[in-house]
């Protein structure tokens, strides 16, 4: 048996050990791969691959101390969580996992770690080097969250007042009475939205709490798998997915042309009580408007009938955007700050349009609210431009975290490739 004084010292160290592993987060800066890990990225920014994960990598988070977790969408040797431990070369190590369930959401606020599954949300105590205290022990915070046959996934977020917020996307693509079918009319007072297609709150703290305790914060959004709270205005914003299928279900009324193209893949700044519009309306980038659905009266030309919550931003249709993070670090220059960087996963259904995404953007913000035009951050995931165009993408972007010296991390929920992108010009 070791002695008191023994046990003091290995406590010593290891307090010494994470004290140093922070330090190197925050103050060393990593050399990029000699290929920017394949990325396309402005001056002065480098990428490196930290890490191949082989499982479909969702959302990710880092603890300030640099622990990476990541939440993997189906279970890999009996784990949806894995562990990832930085090295001094920038790289990172799958060090283990635990949690046996797949899903989308990982997120790290004030002490713990928070992981969803499809159906439920658990919680993990960390401890002070940013490690799981007992990954056998989840602490299950929300059980029975709705699951229909789409849009299946739970993103989630905290607030700073003890607040949890899950997506729970509608199971259907515009709530016809026949899903997906041509000519098929919308469903009145379309009654998916009674529990899911919206945003639920829930305590952050309380055990065992079921769905019908939960608040439904914000309603009309189809699916989000992109939110994340924005610290400058203390407000939850989330990037919808928008509507399918216009053409095919409208022929008379829309081209082929005009599918492609609509509707805008939208952010959306909430309140309690928002209310976006689903499955009423879409919004048209190009009349910058809002529009009745084709299901419930509309031709394509005419504006929405209903007072609903409009866009914060508009990005081109079909892009799938699964990933939404506020940049509040000091390592990239000065215009980043506060912005919003944007994972968008890429799509499949814009025939005759060549496919699109698979990239990552910038949204600059100002006082809160986004200000200007976004731009291309990171790009080529796919592996070339011909890739991209016919949907044949060999990386698909999804998580993006913040790393404690303030580079960023980005998920492949394809091959399960973690990346981090550096700054190491002079600002």
């Amino acid at each position: 048996m070791r002695s008191t004084y023994s046990r003091l010292l290995l406590g010593t160290a290891a307090l010494a050990g994470s004290a140093l592993l922070y330090a190197s987060q925050t103050n060393v800066r990593v050399a990029p791969d000699p290929d920017n890990a394949g990325l396309k990225l402005p001056a002065g920014f480098g990428a490196l691959k930290v890490a191949e994960t082989g499982g479909k990598a969702r959302h990710i988070a880092i603890t300030p101390q640099g622990t990476i977790y990541v939440k993997l969408n189906r279970v890999k040797d009996g784990k949806g969580i894995l562990v990832l431990h930085s090295q001094p070369n920038g790289k990172a190590t799958v060090t283990s996992g635990f949690g046996d369930y797949g899903g989308t959401g990982m997120y790290v606020k004030s002490g713990y770690l928070y992981a969803s599954s499809d159906h439920d949300v658990y919680r993990y105590k960390l401890d002070d080097r940013g490690e799981v205290v007992d990954p056998a022990k989840a602490e299950l915070l929300v059980r029975g969250l709705k699951v229909g046959s789409q849009h299946e996934s739970k993103s989630i977020v905290l607030d700073n007042d003890n607040n949890l917020y899950v997506n729970v996307g509608a199971y259907a693509n515009a709530c016809q009475e026949q899903d997906r079918t041509r000519g098929s009319k919308g469903i009145p007072n379309c009654p998916i939205l009674d529990s899911a297609g919206g945003i639920w709150q829930f305590k952050a703290s309380q055990l065992n709490q079921r769905y019908a305790q939960g608040t439904r914060y914000a309603t009309g959004l189809r699916n989000v798998v992109g939110l994340d709270w924005n610290p400058q205005d203390n407000q939850l914003f989330v990037m919808q997915h928008g509507r399918d299928q216009l053409h095919d279900n409208w022929p008379a009324l829309y081209t082929d042309q005009q599918s492609a193209t609509l509707p805008a893949e939208c952010m959306y700044a909430l309140s309690k009580g928002s209310n976006a519009g689903w499955p009423y309306i879409y919004y048209d980038p190009q009349r910058k408007e809002v529009m009745q659905g084709p299901e419930y009266g509309g031709d394509g030309k005419t504006a929405a009938k209903g007072d609903y919550l409009k866009p914060a931003a508009a990005y081109p249709a079909h892009m799938a955007p699964n990933g939404l993070l506020f940049y509040t670090g000091n390592m990239f220059p000065a215009k980043y700050r506060n912005g919003a960087f944007i994972a968008f996963h890429g799509s499949w259904n814009r025939a005759p349009e060549p496919q699109a995404g698979y990239m990552v953007a910038f949204q600059p913000f100002k006082d809160g609210k986004p200000s200007g035009q976004w731009e291309v951050f990171a790009d080529n995931f796919s592996g070339s431009a011909e890739k991209t165009a016919s949907g044949r993408a060999d990386h698909r972007p999804c998580g993006l975290a913040q790393g404690p010296d303030g580079s960023l991390y980005v998920s492949d929920d394809s091959k399960g490739t973690i990346y981090r992108i550096v700054y190491n010009a002079k600002k």
